[in-house]
């Protein structure tokens, strides 16, 4: 018989089900978080180039913000900042305007998803505020970089929106620039694995501190 209640779980490739209302840690895989966040769309997809900017790529570009502006970062936070964005291998990424609309369960779900990942990789459950502001600045910074590169905004307006970030090259209008260009899929998902497994790797070889 057809079950009456709705499906609450996605299946992954990993062969994984994982429950959006109740989340386990036991059904999180990072290569499941870097396959789907390679194939999400940063701006709604509305970038140029053949291929999408995507969360994988956004997020390794945070990361490497965050150690940039915090070089002695340690490993464990670094792994916070990477994952900031990972519940959205599930979600999607909702534009902060669809956010604003959504209210209040969108926010729900993403934190029940960002605790169980947390704990799947053996991270914290409460992240201090000195990371999360850290995690904040570097996401406002790439966001200015993203527009202005990619998204067809031009310097005042990504400024006016996130911020104009000092430290950086000028480009050829006098603007920031970082050069940045989408990668197909595959490419993304690989380097944004290769990283998972570099900052693991030190974090074996660290003691954690907070």
């Amino acid at each position: 018989m057809k079950s009456t209640e709705p499906r609450a779980w996605q299946r992954m490739l990993s062969g994984r089900r994982l429950n959006l209302l109740d989340p386990s840690p036991l059904d999180i895989e990072v290569e499941d978080i870097a396959h789907g966040l390679a194939r999400v769309a940063r701006w709604n997809g509305q970038t140029i180039g053949d291929n999408a900017f995507s969360v994988a790529e956004h997020s390794l570009l945070v990361e490497e913000l965050a150690r940039r502006l915090k070089p002695d970062l340690p490993p464990h936070w670094c792994l916070v900042v990477l994952l900031h964005d990972a519940p959205e291998y599930v979600i999607g990424d909702m534009i902060s305007p669809f956010k604003t609309v959504m209210g209040g369960s969108y926010k729900e779900i993403e934190a029940r998803l960002q605790g169980a990942i947390h704990l799947r990789f053996g991270l914290p459950a409460e992240t201090p505020k000195t990371v999360k502001t850290l995690a904040k600045r570097a996401d406002m910074i790439s966001a200015y970089f993203e527009a202005v590169e990619l998204a067809g905004f031009d310097d005042r307006e990504a400024g006016r929106l996130f911020g104009r970030p000092r430290g950086f090259d000028d480009g050829p209008q006098g603007a920031p620039r970082l050069g940045l260009a989408p990668l197909p899929p595959a490419e993304a998902q690989a380097r944004f694995l290769a990283r998972f497994t570099e900052i693991e790797q030190a974090r074996a070889t660290q003691t954690p501190r907070r």
